[in-house]
C-alpha cells in the first residue's frame, strides 16, 4: 500500500471553496481524502506548509505550443513533449496538451504519435494533443504557413476519428482547432462522434455558420478574439456567437496583449459562470532568457512583452497560466477563486476531465499548484510527486 502524504498548514482552495485548518491527504497518484488538522493520520508522512500559501488544483493549459527553449512544431518528439511539461510544471502547470500547429500532414502524425505515447507517462504532464490547424482560413492564418493550410481529405478523416480511443486509454484527450467554414457538417459531426473535442479558431466564418457548427458538435473557442474578424454591425461573426451562446466554452490569453481588457470584462460578465477559460499559447522562449527564435522559417522576437513577427505580427504569447491568474486578479478584477478556476476546474471541464481533475477532492488525481502571496509559484506536485524550488518542512 502506498504510503499517506499529508499537505497541512496552507490554506486548500478545493476548486469550489477555500478551507482554513485543513489537510490534504495523498495516497499514490491521488487524492484521498481532506480532513480538520486534528484528524491527520497518525502513520502519514507530513509536510507543513507556509502559512501564507494557498494550496489549489494544479493548472491545466489546452494551448502549449512550445516552453523552456523547446517548440513542438520543430520537435514532434516523445522527449519535446515531455519537455515543454516539464518546463510549464515550475509556473503551476500540471498538466498540458502540447500543442501543433498547421504543417506537414505527415509531421502532424508525428507529433500525435509522439504525444500519445507521453501521455502514457502517469507523472509526465501531457494530458493529450492539441491541433491547430491544419483546416483553417487562410484570411485569418496569422503566423500559420498559408502552404500547409488545407481541406480535410478522407485519410486525415480516418486518422483523426481513430485517434480519441487510442489517447482515452491513457486519460487522454485530442482538442482540434478549426474553421467552421472550412470543414462541412458531415466532417464536423464524424469527428465530434469520435470524441475529438473541437474548437473554432483562425475562422473568419459568420455568425450563422458558426452558430451551425456549435449545433454540430463544436465545443468552444480557441483564443478567442484573436484570429478572427471584428465585431461589425451587420457582420457579428464569431465573436458574437461565442458570447450569446451559454454552452460554448472560451478560452483567452489575458497577458495584458492578445486581448483588450474591456474585452476580457464583457466577456465574464456575459457568459455563464464556467465557460472562460485561461491559455496560455505559449512559446519556446517562456522559461529561458531567449529574445529570438525561428517557426517555420520566421524569426519571431521577444520585445515588449510580445512575441512577434518582424512586421509585428502576434506569434504565440509569452506568459504562463500563473502569470495569467495574476492579470485577471490585479488586471481586471477577477476574485481569485474564480481566477483559479480559470485555470484548472474549467478548462478541465472543457476537455471533459472533470471527474478526476481541476479539483483538490477525494479521488481526483494530487495535482497541486502552492502558490505564495504574491501568486508566484513555491511548489507543484503532478500525481503527487513534489517539484519544488523551495524547502518544504517535513514533520
Amino acid at each position: 500500500m502506498p504510503t499517506l502524504t499529508v499537505l497541512q498548514g496552507a490554506r486548500v482552495f478545493t476548486g469550489d471553496m477555500c478551507l482554513e485548518g485543513h489537510a490534504v491527504v495523498i495516497e499514490g497518484d491521488t487524492v484521498r481524502a481532506i480532513v480538520p488538522m486534528s484528524s491527520v493520520p497518525a502513520s502519514a508522512t507530513v509536510h507543513t506548509l507556509p502559512g501564507d500559501t494557498v494550496l489549489a488544483p494544479g493548472f491545466i493549459d489546452v494551448q502549449v505550443n512550445g516552453a523552456g527553449g523547446v517548440l513542438f512544431n520543430d520537435t514532434p518528439t516523445v522527449e519535446a513533449a515531455l519537455a515543454i511539461a516539464s518546463a510549464m510544471r515550475t509556473c503551476g502547470t500540471t498538466a498540458l496538451l502540447p500543442t501543433f500547429i498547421t504543417d506537414d500532414p505527415s509531421r502532424m502524425r508525428e507529433a500525435c504519435e509522439a504525444a500519445l505515447t507521453a501521455t502514457a507517462q502517469s507523472d509526465g504532464g501531457v494530458l493529450g494533443i492539441h491541433l491547430e490547424g491544419p483546416f483553417i482560413s487562410r484570411e485569418r492564418a496569422g503566423v500559420h504557413a498559408p502552404s500547409f493550410i488545407r481541406a480535410p481529405d478522407p485519410r486525415d478523416v480516418d486518422y483523426l476519428t481513430a485517434l480519441p480511443r487510442r489517447f482515452a486509454a491513457h486519460g487522454g484527450r485530442v482538442l482540434m482547432t478549426l474553421a467552421p467554414e472550412c470543414v462541412d457538417d458531415a466532417t464536423l459531426r464524424r469527428l465530434v462522434t469520435s470524441g475529438v473535442v473541437l474548437s473554432a479558431g483562425h475562422t473568419a466564418a459568420t455568425s450563422e455558420r458558426t452558430t451551425q457548427a456549435l449545433a454540430t458538435g463544436v465545443r468552444g473557442f480557441t483564443h478567442l478574439f484573436n484570429a478572427m474578424p471584428p465585431v461589425l454591425n451587420r457582420q457579428p461573426g464569431p465573436i458574437v456567437a461565442a458570447l450569446t451562446h451559454d454552452d460554448a466554452w472560451c478560452g483567452v490569453i489575458a497577458d495584458g496583449v492578445h486581448v483588450h481588457a474591456d474585452n476580457l470584462r464583457l466577456l465574464l460578465k456575459v457568459k455563464p459562470p464556467g465557460k472562460v477559460f485561461l491559455v496560455t499559447d505559449a512559446m519556446p522562449p517562456v522559461g529561458t532568457p531567449v529574445t529570438s527564435f525561428t517557426l517555420q522559417g520566421r524569426t519571431i522576437l521577444r520585445r515588449h512583452g510580445r512575441l512577434e513577427t518582424e512586421d509585428g505580427t502576434l506569434a504565440g504569447a509569452d506568459i504562463d497560466l500563473t502569470a495569467a491568474v495574476r492579470h485577471c486578479v490585479h488586471a481586471l478584477g477577477v476574485p481569485l477563486e474564480e481566477a483559479l478556476r480559470m485555470a484548472s476546474l474549467h478548462p478541465a471541464a472543457f476537455l471533459g476531465v472533470h471527474g478526476h481533475r481541476g479539483r483538490v477532492a477525494p479521488g481526483h488525481r494530487a495535482d497541486l499548484v502552492l502558490l505564495k502571496p504574491d501568486l508566484s509559484v513555491h511548489t507543484t506536485w503532478v500525481g503527487g510527486q513534489a517539484r519544488t524550488t523551495e524547502s518544504l518542512t517535513r514533520d
